[in-house]
């Protein structure tokens, strides 16, 4: 806990004396967040918590008055206009609780809780609020797993590299590696993803790819950038199950024409699936992306992880991340992962750039 707290403070947010930090988790996570409260207010950091209890969200949703619903959470409001870093810590209790939560009330809420989504975003974006976004193992997450409490915990650990005598200074080096990379896409201007079931084209002219080294999430281990929003064309199957809001929705597979979704299918959420691309915005991609963490290589349910799987892609519904150039703006996004290790190619501007899960 103490190296994962200091890897989370000193590289991942990068805290400086005087700054103000909030952190977010579920009271589940006390002793990683108790490491993180310790260390940087020894750094000399100013820290503000906001800790959820079990069953929190469907008690509001089930009593909360129009006033509560339209009524926006005063610190978090604060934080993210005008903090200089965020920590969420993901430790949830249930990861199917919000399931049947009234979807009238979850709409409204969505609504009056979008104005902090677009601020989070602007201020990461133009660099105002340092932000991480990290795990803490919980039985939940070992479920959709289906792994050991104690084995979930040692896949987390070793995702992050806290094994490592010096967490941070492999992160560096992957970020370093990645780089390289990232140089290359950004002198592409078509990309093109195929595997045994799909086939799914786009540009990326004038938009950014970014390292994700860790900083932003941890673990990482990944580029990506935003498609130019009316360019994608094609058919992508996504592989890797994918949990949104408490819904497992599997073997997606999506057909675009000038970036438009037209035609959605799934084995298993189709009708969930139809709903959320009824929402502004989550009908055209807002990311494309590769994973590049081959510390990873079993999918667990948990996108924070799936989508980093060296030798995978995934492409997110909806809101773009603004730093990569993306207009898409939507209150959802939604990473869909599919792998890429058995025949899968990736072509820049007609060249195999990427090929069985590997850069050549």
């Amino acid at each position: 806990m103490q190296k994962y707290a200091k890897l989370l403070v000193d590289y991942c947010v990068n805290l400086q004396a005087g700054e103000r930090l909030y952190v977010n988790s579920t009271m589940l996570a006390e002793p990683l967040v108790k490491e993180v409260y310790r260390y940087a207010l020894r750094k000399g950091a100013i820290v503000e918590y906001d800790m959820s209890f079990q069953g929190q969200n469907k008690i509001f949703h089930d009593e909360a008055s129009d006033a509560a619903i339209d009524h926006t959470p005063v610190l978090q409001k604060e934080a993210m206009s005008s903090y200089d870093a965020y920590i969420f810590i993901r430790a949830p209790y249930n990861l199917m609780a919000d399931q049947e939560l009234n979807k009238d009330k979850t709409a409204r809420r969505r609504a009056v809780m979008k104005p902090l989504s677009e601020k989070y975003f602007q201020r990461t974006s133009d660099g105002s609020m340092k932000r991480t976004l990290c795990q803490y193992p919980t039985a939940a997450n070992a479920q959709m797993a289906r792994m050991a409490l104690e084995d979930y915990a040692s896949f987390i650990f070793n995702a992050c590299y806290l094994y490592d005598d010096n967490p941070q200074a492999r992160w560096e080096e992957v970020g370093r590696k990645q780089q390289s990379i990232v140089d290359l896409l950004n002198q592409k201007s078509v990309l093109q993803y195929k595997n045994g079931k799909t086939d799914i084209r786009f540009s990326v002219e004038g938009r950014t790819w970014i390292n994700s080294d860790g900083k932003t999430n941890m673990p990482s281990g990944e580029v990506f950038t935003a498609p130019v929003e009316d360019s994608v064309e094609g058919t992508v199957f996504f592989s890797y199950p994918s949990i949104y809001s408490g819904h497992e929705v599997s073997d997606i597979e999506l057909t675009v024409k000038k970036g438009k979704v037209v035609k959605a299918q799934a084995k298993k959420g189709q009708e969930f699936l139809e709903k959320i691309l009824t929402i502004d915005g989550a009908d055209h991609f807002g990311e494309v992306a590769i994973g590049t963490n081959y510390n990873i290589q079993r999918a667990t349910g948990n996108t924070l992880f799936d989508e980093k799987i060296g030798g995978t892609i995934h492409m997110a519904l909806g809101q773009s991340y603004l730093q990569s150039g993306g207009k898409n703006q939507s209150a959802i996004h939604w990473d869909m992962i599919t792998d890429m290790k058995s025949g899968g190619e990736i072509l820049a501007d007609g060249e195999v750039i990427y090929k069985d899960g590997y850069f050549l």
